[in-house]
């Protein structure tokens, strides 16, 4: 399973990013191994997740995540 997957920091800020291990890359922002963002903005809560088949529709979606903006992402993790 390919997901891609929107985390709350605790300065409220959005990240976003795609994995194969949802569980396990959680644990590793939360543990200051995920991505460099995250790390000084511990701890992390998953706020949004799609899955995909294929690797690439994953890494599809977070390039367009990225390029939303923030009131469109957090429309998003809303559901609005």
């Amino acid at each position: 399973m390919n997901v891609c997957y929107m985390l709350r920091c605790a300065d409220g800020s959005l990240y976003t990013g795609w994995t194969n291990d949802l569980e396990g890359r959680l644990r590793a922002h939360n543990e200051g191994r995920g991505g460099k963002y995250t790390r000084s903005r511990r701890a992390v809560t998953l706020v949004h997740a799609e899955t995909f088949p294929t690797k690439e529709e994953a890494m599809s979606r977070e390039w367009h995540i990225k390029r939303l903006t923030k009131a469109q992402k957090e429309a998003l993790v809303s559901g609005e």
